[in-house]
Formats: C-alpha cells, structure tokens, sequence
C-alpha cells in the first residue's frame, strides 16, 4: 500500500491575493511552515516554525471548500518541504489554477509546467542576497513573474543592474515592491517612471486592507 504524502502546514485561508498579475482576486492561499532564509524584512516569521501536518488529502478537501479556483502555495518557503512540489502537480491535475510563491534559494526544477512561479529576488538590503539561485532565472516561463523588494535606492540601483545583466524583461513580467518600512512607496514609484522601466510597481493589499494578519 502507498505511503499517504504530507506536508506541515502552518495554514491555509481564503482571502483576496494581495500582489502578482492576480491582484485582487479571491484566492485559496496554502501557507507551508518553514524557511532557510531570514531576511530582515519578513513578514511571516510565524511561518517559521510549528504548523500542523496534513495530509494531501485533507489539505485539498480544505481548498475544495472554498469553491474557488485560483490557489496560492506560499510559506515561508513552500520549496524546503520536497513534498512540495508533489502537491503542485497534484492541484494543477484537478484543475485549479496554482501559483507558487517561492524566495529563489531553492531550485525550480521539476516545477510542474503549469504553475505560476512568482520568484522573489533578494537585495543586498535583504540580508539574505548571497542565497539567490541565479540558475532559477533560465528556468522562469513567460507566464511567471519575477518579484524585488526595493528596500532603499541603493536596492534600487541594483535591481537595475540585475534585470540589464540577465536580460529579465525578455524572459517574464518584473514585479517592484517598496519596503514600506525602509522607503516611501512614492520614491519607488517616481525612480520607475524616470528611467521609464518595464516594470509592474505594486503594493500589498492585503496589508492594506487587514495589516498584514494572519489568516488574511
């Protein structure tokens, strides 16, 4: 008889998707607990440890009660739990569209074709920068988006420097995000429109709407 897979969870709730090409859709949002990074803006440091473990099958009759067909794998870091990716396939094979928020430390290969991979470069402000997985970038589609969290100007400048050298705008969208405890929303947002980049400038809405709870 099959070993029944699991993963630990830390939650999973239905909210509004707060960021991405899908903002503002109601989403089913499957956040897996723990991370090997520890960047210094994090916002779900709760994620980090405990959780409870599932297995496939109830965390899919959790999703299913939502009657919703967009679905968010988030964490933490969704990728450090190898089951992971097992779990991606499995919701693209019953026809939910899935996303898959992931830090880029980790590879995307073996990534179910499917799947809107949302990857999260890592600034020099971050802390975490030296973890990124450069390799990742040749593995994006054009249907994922790559994510920055601009944390100062020198961030910024950077950020640049990263999309000009790997050629990024060619391979899928780019998404900029402001720190909001680091830099005024506004900056970013005039730093993007001077030098007239292609790129998506967002905010978290979710934050906005519920600051930043959990569960929401």
């Amino acid at each position: 008889m099959p070993e029944k897979m699991s993963l630990r969870i830390t939650e999973i709730f239905f909210s509004i998707q707060g960021e991405t090409s899908k903002v503002g859709l109601p989403t089913v949002f499957i956040r897996l607990t723990g991370c090997p990074l520890r960047c210094q803006y994090c916002d779900t440091s709760y994620a980090f440890h405990g959780g409870e473990v599932m297995l496939f099958e109830d965390i899919i009759r959790q999703v299913t009660k939502f009657n919703c067909k967009d679905v968010c794998v988030t964490g933490g870091e969704p990728l450090a739990q190898a089951n992971s990716k097992k779990l991606l396939k499995d919701l693209a094979d019953l026809d939910f569209q899935v996303s898959l928020e992931t830090g880029g430390s980790i590879s995307l290969k073996e990534v179910d074709e499917r799947v809107k991979i949302i990857m999260d470069i890592k600034t020099p402000d971050s802390g975490e920068a030296t973890k990124n997985r450069w390799e990742n970038l040749e593995l994006l589609k054009q249907t994922d988006e790559l994510k920055i969290v601009i944390c100062s100007r020198e961030d910024y400048q950077w950020s640049k420097e990263i999309i000009e050298q790997y050629k990024i705008s060619e391979k899928c969208p780019i998404l900029f995000s402001p720190c909001a405890e680091s830099i005024d929303p506004r900056d970013l947002a005039e730093w993007i429109l001077t030098d007239q980049l292609p790129i998506r400038f967002q905010m978290q809405i979710h934050k906005i709407l519920w600051n930043n709870q959990p569960g929401r």
